[in-house]
């Protein structure tokens, strides 16, 4: 479909390539030998309920991060004109453009350190015409102050792979997807410690924060956050620990 554009309905019944169609095929096809990943050959993936553009520029999302969208919305459950939502480490800014789609009055940050990946989110959001504020910088430091106590709901896909898992990973995310995006450092847990450090502060008296974490971090994640927050550790679809899920001054969790 991407060389063509056509439908893979027309495809299955059979179709002549033109000289470019053809070139544009090998070409893909030599790109996903060599192990580059689909989405970024296809140029674009399936995200709640939007599509997105993707490149190299940002992490690929997958069903893990959409999971924490997903329980991010039934938390939230409803958002006024008053609602603040942020989105820390957005990347290609799914998260903070699935969150508008479902709560359009609501007001949406995204933030991430990473120039290009901020200039994939900003082009996503054109495309579907979402008034998102997007701000370069470090986690709460890119945020304005006037919303300082504020946040009634943050969410995070931060880097939580560990420096010594680099080379184990697989080819097509060692080789293609942005490093930023995914180590945190020796550790895994640094940029998670930061984040629970100070989200009790920016956080309204019962604001929400769900971050994806790493399916061995779920102990270190919860006591990290419980520190602060009524917190709790939910599991993805295939049972490993994946959300961390924190309320502050709330009973946790509904």
């Amino acid at each position: 479909m991407s060389a063509t554009g056509k439908q893979r309905a027309d495809l299955l019944s059979g179709v002549d390539l033109t000289p470019d169609e053809q070139h544009t095929f090998d070409s893909l096809a030599s790109r996903r030998a060599a192990g580059e990943p689909l989405q970024y050959l296809e140029g674009t993936v399936e995200f709640g309920p939007i599509e997105l553009h993707i490149d190299e520029r940002a992490l690929i999302p997958r069903p893990e991060t959409e999971a924490v969208w997903d329980e991010a919305r039934r938390m939230l459950g409803e958002a006024g004109r008053g609602t603040v939502i942020v989105d820390l480490c957005t990347g290609s800014g799914a998260m903070a453009l699935a969150l508008k789609t479902v709560f359009p009055e609501a007001r949406v940050f995204a933030t991430d350190i990473s120039e290009p990946a901020l200039s994939l989110a900003k082009d996503n959001a054109a495309r579907r015409g979402l008034e998102i504020e997007f701000l370069q910088g470090d986690l709460f430091e890119a945020l304005p102050k006037s919303i300082y106590g504020r946040i009634d709901l943050l969410v995070s896909n931060p880097p939580y792979v560990e420096e010594g898992e680099w080379d184990s990973l697989p080819p097509d995310v060692r080789d293609h997807e942005p490093r930023q995006a995914l180590v945190s450092g020796p550790e895994g847990t640094e940029i998670l410690e930061r984040i629970a450090d100070d989200v009790y502060w920016w956080l309204g008296v019962g604001g929400w924060v769900l971050c994806e974490i790493g399916e061995t971090q779920g102990q270190r994640a919860d006591d990290l956050f419980g520190q602060w927050l009524d917190t709790e550790v939910r599991p993805d679809l295939t049972g490993r620990d994946r959300i961390l899920v924190g309320r502050k001054g709330a009973r946790c969790c509904v």
